[in-house]
């Protein structure tokens, strides 16, 4: 695997795996978009077009078949990414999975036991699971002058992920496979409490809450398109987590972590860039319209971070275990919602 450039293959074409495509083929200078799979048509023609000199499969397990692959970027549908990132590892490949790594926490503990299997016969083999906000310069030095105990021990953690309203009913169909609000649209939230609040810290209980204010259709699939949690963690601290698919002006991410002697503040002031209109209407400034607008450099590092992990060997940027505890996270603030009750843990149930 010591190659001067990583060869990848891209599994899903879809508005994300076009994203990742288009990164490690064409602003990656590591590394080598050598194949692609996806079995939608369309999917293909775009790659025809946009990807010159890739090969195109129409089935994945053909492309790790026979294309020459050092590494695979799974960016399917979530309901395969477990599947498809377990072939992957399998043959030994390095695999950036997007988020989630499922659905079902069990399926999502098999691929890390799987990888620790594989690192005996292929010790230099890295795998993670895609998790941005981690790679954005902002919360980077955020999560940097927390460590350095600038403002004291961390206490409170709150954050939210608010999408632009999307009337088109993609989510509600969506919503189907998708595990639900907190373990789709709230998973990044949940990464980032784990980052700066520790990712081996004990959950003491937790509880949400929420309604179908504008997509009335996802109550069919136990899901919502406003929900809110509250986390407690052994050790004094809490999170409050906020996650949205109703927002009217663009996406609204926003984190803030409260300290002992101080807080830090990623985003709270949302802007898409540093313009403001003023008019006869007053002043305002615009929002980004959709997630990669707002974390676009982030999507760019993490393709970079990962290709240099697997090409100079060095530990993968996110802990494998870590992804797991947060769709554990996920699935129990969906069980919460759905019952309304409050769930406490022994220690055990949570905790990996």
């Amino acid at each position: 695997m010591g190659t001067q450039k990583l060869c990848v293959g891209i599994a899903g074409l879809g508005r994300m795996g076009k994203r990742h495509a288009i990164n490690f083929h064409e602003l990656t200078s590591r590394a080598n978009v050598v194949a692609a799979s996806t079995p939608d048509n369309n999917e293909r023609e775009w790659a025809a077009e946009n990807l010159q000199g890739v090969q195109i499969f129409d089935d994945y397990d053909e492309m790790l078949e026979k294309a020459d692959l050092e590494a695979v970027v799974v960016a399917s549908v979530t309901a395969v990414h477990a599947e498809q990132a377990l072939k992957a590892i399998k043959k030994g490949l390095h695999v950036l999975c997007e988020k989630p790594l499922s659905i079902d926490v069990e399926v999502a503990q098999s691929v890390v036991s799987a990888y620790e299997e594989s690192l005996k016969i292929y010790p230099q083999q890295k795998v993670m699971c895609a998790f941005s906000r981690r790679f954005d310069a902002s919360y980077r030095e955020a999560h940097e002058r927390v460590e350095k105990g600038e403002f004291g021990s961390a206490v409170f953690f709150r954050s939210q992920t608010a999408d632009l309203h999307d009337s088109s009913g993609f989510f509600v169909e969506y919503a189907k496979t998708s595990g639900g609000i907190f373990v789709d649209c709230s998973i990044h939230d949940i990464d980032l409490m784990l980052w700066f609040l520790g990712e081996n810290r004990t959950i003491k209980s937790l509880q949400a809450v929420g309604v179908c204010a504008v997509h009335p259709g996802l109550e069919a699939s136990n899901d919502r398109d406003n929900a809110i949690a509250t986390v407690e963690f052994e050790g004094g601290k809490i999170a409050a987590l906020y996650c949205s698919r109703m927002m009217a002006a663009g996406q609204e991410d926003t984190s803030e972590i409260i300290c002992e002697k101080g807080s830090v503040r990623v985003n709270m002031q949302v802007r898409k860039n540093h313009v403001e209109f003023h008019d006869s209407q007053g002043a305002r400034r615009e929002l980004p319209q959709h997630y990669y607008e707002r974390f676009r450099e982030a999507f760019i590092t993490e393709a970079y971070e990962f290709t240099a992990c697997c090409l100079d060997n060095t530990p993968p940027p996110i802990s494998l275990q870590s992804s797991v505890k947060a769709v554990c996270i996920g699935q129990a603030l969906q069980r919460s919602v759905i019952s309304g009750e409050k769930i406490y843990f022994d220690g055990r149930a949570i905790k990996n």
